[in-house]
């Protein structure tokens, strides 16, 4: 019996492990059309579809036609080979069903306020996954050019090496990405394992946490978090830590999230921030010199003080946040318990507790529109 259960465990693996291959395939593909599309690569993005594709688009003139992918490639002609012509691709989501998957892309414009949203047909054939069916919708008026920010996460489930539950602060994440969305920033997420992601204190009576909850579209990216091999730091405006009691464990010693936070702060003039227990994560951060990121800095976070000391749970934190940032130089502020606090010292932005963190995500935003009107 022992043995059986071992192997069904091997075959349910072996399954999980085939069809996130099979999904990976088909985002290979569909990054050849955004790579194509977006840099004049005719070649490649005709290699994405099938040669009896169909694509049911509305044309110039506001005529609604069925084309075929040669039909469509010529609508890049006219663009220098290779050449980025201002389209920006982004992966919304994949559904992989044996041989057929449907997926939904965006499409911006950095000179342009239209947001398109494609949705395809993909099928598996001899020659890898192909599009096979197209369709579009296109709505001016978007703020959305392309600017991201990374919100960064924890894959703990439980505290250290304990069996008690934990996870990612769900109200300081839909309440950051409700703002920096609603502002037209892209948002993504980093783990340091990438995948789903565990999250708690999910209030369903909370407007926008509901809003989010049964936003397919941002469940998605929840579900499949980027690993940071997967990040492209030059991309991204800001990077913001997210609390929970996940935030102390995974995260802080990652060192791969560590240089795409430094590498966003030093060589693209971007923001670290960080909300309640997601200070954490920069309590390690270093400059190119050795120094700490923090050193001399007025910085928030959940404070010691406020700790539940005799919970279980505090006996496994790896460190203090308070004590530990002091330690590295840092000069620790926070407000009353239970209120918003709000420390920017440059272009590092914190914030005390989840009631901080669209206060934290507006300050982003207006030093970035500052910074960009400069």
């Amino acid at each position: 019996m022992k043995t059986k259960f071992i192997v069904l465990i091997i075959m349910l693996i072996g399954a999980v492990s085939s069809a996130q291959t099979e999904r990976e395939r088909v985002i290979h593909t569909l990054n050849d059309y955004i790579e194509g599309s977006s840099y004049n690569k005719l070649e490649l993005l005709e290699s994405a579809f099938t040669e009896n594709a169909t694509l049911y688009l509305t044309v110039k003139g506001g005529e609604f036609k069925s084309l075929t992918p040669k039909e469509y490639v010529s609508f890049f002609k006219g663009g220098e080979p290779d050449s980025y012509n201002g389209r920006i691709g982004k992966i919304l989501s994949v559904e992989v069903s044996g041989e057929i998957a449907t997926a939904k892309v965006e499409i911006l414009f950095t000179k342009s306020d239209w947001r398109y949203i494609d949705l395809f047909l993909l099928k598996k054939t001899d020659a890898g996954w192909k599009i096979i069916s197209k369709t579009a919708a296109g709505q001016a008026g978007s703020n959305k050019r392309g600017d991201h920010i990374l919100l960064i996460v924890s894959n703990a489930q439980y505290y250290g090496n304990t069996d008690l539950k934990t996870g990612n602060s769900f109200s300081e994440i839909v309440k950051a990405y409700a703002t920096f969305s609603e502002a037209g920033y892209t948002v993504d997420f980093v783990s340091p394992n990438g995948g789903a992601i565990p999250v708690a204190y999910v209030d369903t009576s909370d407007d926008t946490s509901k809003k989010q909850l049964y936003n397919e579209d941002f469940m998605y990216a929840m579900k499949y978090t980027l690993s940071p091999s997967q990040v492209d730091p030059s991309k991204y405006k800001a990077v913001q830590y997210i609390g929970g009691g996940s935030a102390m464990f995974g995260v802080p010693e990652n060192t791969a999230i560590q240089q795409i936070a430094m590498e966003v702060y030093e060589e693209h003039n971007g923001i670290i921030s960080s909300v309640c227990h997601g200070s954490a994560g920069i309590v390690n951060l270093k400059k190119k010199d050795g120094s700490f990121l923090v050193a001399g800095k007025k910085v928030s976070g959940y404070p010691d003080a406020f700790e539940a000391k005799d919970r279980p749970h505090y006996d496994t934190f790896p460190f203090k946040i308070t004590q530990t940032l002091e330690s590295r130089g840092a000069i620790f502020t926070h407000g009353d318990r239970n209120t918003a606090y709000v420390e920017t010292d440059g272009r590092l932005v914190t914030g005390q507790n989840w009631l901080s963190s669209r206060p934290v995500a507006l300050k982003i935003i207006e030093l970035l529109t500052i910074s960009s009107n400069q």
